[in-house]
């Protein structure tokens, strides 16, 4: 087809130029440019419009829901740490509560150690008294079976009536302690 334009252009008796386009295409490019620009701007720049309008509004939404974590987190923390105060304090408490219990077992231990001892030794002492009672009866016996042997010897009468042999060492016994306790006395005022 050029062949056939550049013969038609020469017969005209025209330059032509083989870098300038005829003027038809130059008229049906233009047209074309029209008719596509027109096309983009229908059918192309509104999809575009949509999808910018949907990645704004996505963004935009994304915030709002990022603010809504964010606040909900907040939320949340203060709630854990209202939580974990109390649980602090209730822990304080019963380590308290604890240490109360430990120092009232503590105190009733000692109160049962020093009760021990104590009861130890009122049990020694009744039942070092009961002895004391025991050999004091029994050495009073045994005196008193002596002590009439003896005066029953030195006399040289035999004191066959029991009863005054009693009474006789009751007596002497009497005086004996009598004497041992003056004789204290007199010690203790010195």
């Amino acid at each position: 087809m050029m062949t056939m334009v550049l013969p038609l252009a020469a017969a005209a008796g025209e330059d032509v130029n083989p870098l300038l386009p005829h003027t038809a295409e130059i008229i049906f490019a233009f047209v074309f440019l029209i008719l596509l620009a027109i096309a983009f701007a229908k059918v192309v720049v509104p999809k575009f419009e949509k999808a910018y309008a949907d990645r704004t509004q996505a963004i935009e939404g994304g915030m709002e829901d990022a603010k809504q974590a964010q606040a909900e987190a907040k939320a949340a923390l203060e709630k854990y740490n209202a939580q974990l105060a109390n649980a602090r304090q209730e822990a304080a408490k019963i380590r308290e509560d604890a240490r109360e219990q430990g120092a009232q077992i503590i105190a009733e231990m000692r109160e049962q150690a020093n009760a021990e001892p104590e009861r130890i030794v009122t049990h020694a002492r009744t039942q070092i008294d009961a002895e004391r009672a025991q050999a004091v009866a029994s050495l009073r016996r045994e005196v008193g079976t002596m002590a009439t042997t003896l005066a029953s010897r030195i006399v040289g009468e035999a004191r066959a009536d029991e009863a005054r042999q009693r009474r006789t060492v009751e007596r002497f016994l009497a005086e004996l302690e009598e004497s041992e306790s003056a004789r204290q006395a007199v010690g203790t005022d010195r």
